[in-house]
């Protein structure tokens, strides 16, 4: 079905184990690692719904949040070369529906607004924090008005923003930079936190980190998920790196962490979403045959993976019935 840009249909291509996990992460417990409930799942919810969101304006979609207090879904756009500055990047608000309530809401060249090239995002209190090159801006989360900007000297490729448990904020520089054969190396590999004056200190900076994209934090520390890699990292708050199971593929971009503590992480390279389980060292396919999965986002309230196809210049929403 298809209305004002909007198509809903019936999708397989959403794994059995995505139901449990959404399950799971609306408060199934222990019940989503069990695969007798992963069975019981999908013999009831055997069918999923993807909702697009094509042909509405995105302009290279590179990471979509939910916002849970207004219930909107913002989409950034990088609009041009991920690592220019050209000021014409802009973020989208969404509707859970599938309507596109502002193409523009905040645009980069307009009311004062700089925004070259957007990336990740989260939000803090009614902040919104976007990571945009060599700085994290902030913007008011229900207006949309630019509120300052935090500068990380040396960086490259500012590409997620994640909240700790403790309001801490941190952004990954994935040491990317243009060159005459696409992306190469800049040696700027780093995950930063910004102290109580704003001011960034490195938690981890190297390339072991393996061009470090998506991030999530909790009480243990940090996770990040490499894009020259196809292992997780975990780290805490000395520095100290720990690699997790090895995924199927790489190119690792999005991260998402769920209640009962797995992960959903997207893959370029397997052009899917996977379902990680650490406790258990086991990994299996929450989404398959999706396109240049950027940076994902998940809505809690309707237990629904938000993937912006970078590609593709559209959103796919997809949840379990």
């Amino acid at each position: 079905m298809t209305r004002n840009g909007v198509n809903r249909r019936l999708d397989r291509s959403v794994a059995p184990v995505l139901l449990a996990a959404l399950l799971a992460a609306c408060g199934g417990g222990d019940e989503a690692a069990d695969e007798p409930a992963m069975e019981g799942a999908a013999e009831t919810m055997a069918a999923a719904e993807t909702m697009t969101v094509a042909d509405a304006g995105f302009q290279t979609p590179e990471s979509v949040l939910h916002d849970p207090a207004a219930d909107v879904y913002i989409v950034s756009n990088i609009s041009g070369n991920p690592p220019e500055k050209d000021n014409d990047g802009f973020l989208s608000r969404v509707s859970p529906e599938g309507q596109v309530i502002a193409l523009k809401w905040v645009e980069g060249g307009q009311n004062g607004v700089t925004l070259h090239a957007p990336k990740g995002m989260a939000i803090k209190g009614d902040t919104l924090f976007v990571a945009d090159i060599d700085m994290v801006r902030m913007f008011h989360r229900e207006t949309g008005a630019p509120l300052g900007e935090r500068g990380v000297p040396g960086a490259t490729f500012l590409n997620d923003v994640a909240v700790g448990p403790d309001g801490t904020v941190y952004v990954s520089d994935s040491g990317l930079r243009a060159g005459a054969q696409g992306f190469g190396p800049s040696g700027t590999d780093a995950i930063y936190r910004f102290g109580p004056d704003g001011a960034p200190q490195a938690v981890a900076q190297g390339s072991q980190l393996q061009n470090p994209n998506g991030l999530a934090v909790d009480q243990q520390g940090i996770i990040a998920v490499p894009f020259g890699g196809n292992a997780p990292m975990r780290i805490d708050a000395a520095g100290n790196i720990t690699t997790m199971d090895a995924l199927p593929a790489g190119g690792l971009d999005g991260v998402v962490l769920l209640d009962d503590g797995t992960l959903l992480v997207s893959s370029w390279e397997g052009q899917a979403v996977y379902h990680v389980m650490p406790e258990m060292g086991h990994t299996m396919v929450a989404v398959e045959s999706v396109e240049s999965p950027a940076d994902i986002g998940f809505d809690r309230q309707r237990m629904r993976v938000l993937i912006p196809i970078f590609s593709g210049d559209r959103l796919e929403i997809r949840s379990g019935m």
